[in-house]
């Protein structure tokens, strides 16, 4: 089950990546292009946020229609819908990196298979603020939350 499991997760991974690639969300002018609503803004990847949405709104139906998934022993879904000041300032710092740089998690992730410095600059610091974050926020080392503990 194992061997499936990780097979699995490298599929949805190169999928994903292949994805991002193919959409343009690995490269930070065009992402930056569509973040500039106010200049020359190109709206090609309205179609990237709409597509990621439906298809995140389909694994929503399917799950409701599943009593446990195929490959793990519970379905990880939050449960809180409460919004506090944590959410709204890694919310707001997460917009304001994207927008500075160009790169969101993800696309920065599987852009290091380009081998671009920016890309391995941004990556680095991105760790680095994890580590960072994660030594202030109560040491190490990290422990998974538990069901219903996600997003607090």
């Amino acid at each position: 089950m194992n061997l499936l499991r990780s097979a699995t997760a490298l599929v949805s991974g190169l999928l994903f990546g292949f994805g991002l690639a193919l959409s343009g969300m690995m490269d930070p002018e065009k992402v930056l292009g569509f973040l500039d609503i106010a200049g020359a803004w190109d709206p090609s990847l309205v179609f990237v946020l709409g597509g990621a949405v439906g298809v995140s709104g389909l694994g929503y139906l399917i799950r409701a229609r599943m009593a446990r998934p195929l490959l793990a022993p519970r379905f990880e879904v939050p449960t809180t819908s409460r919004l506090d000041a944590r959410l709204i300032g890694g919310a707001a710092l997460f917009g304001i990196g994207w927008g500075l740089a160009g790169f969101c998690p993800g696309p920065a992730l599987a852009g290091l298979v380009l081998g671009l410095p920016p890309v391995a600059v941004f990556v680095a610091a991105m760790l680095a603020g994890m580590l960072l974050h994660r030594l202030s926020a109560g040491g190490w080392p990290v422990t998974p939350p538990r069901q219903g503990e996600l997003g607090r």
